[in-house]
């Protein structure tokens, strides 16, 4: 398994509650989210559905996103797609020290 490196993506203020924000991490596109309870949330910005697409224009309520293109739940917190639907989305880890916001890529 290759060690993770951190890379600082700014202050936890970029990140409104409940609003997707996307960050690009070399050839990864990952979406930002920061939950009504202050947790911060990193996932690949794209759709486990066939179709494909991204999950940052989604709706936030709770740890969820609710996609309303294809009617699919996603745990923000896990990635996986809720039930009757399957699926998952990558998850970043995320760290928050100091007022700023990491994540936690393996990416070179």
């Amino acid at each position: 398994m290759a060690e993770l490196t951190y890379v600082e993506i700014g202050p936890v203020e970029r990140f409104p509650s409940r609003i997707g924000v996307r960050v690009q991490l070399g050839e990864e596109e990952i979406v930002v989210f920061r939950l009504t309870d202050g947790r911060i949330v990193a996932l690949e910005n794209r759709n486990p559905h066939r179709k494909g697409g991204i999950i940052s224009e989604g709706l936030v309520s709770g740890e969820y996103l609710y996609d309303p293109l294809y009617d699919w739940k996603i745990s923000l917190v896990t990635g996986e797609v809720q039930a009757p639907d399957n699926g998952q989305v990558k998850v970043y880890p995320v760290r928050v020290e100091a007022g700023k916001v990491s994540i936690g890529t393996d990416s070179r």
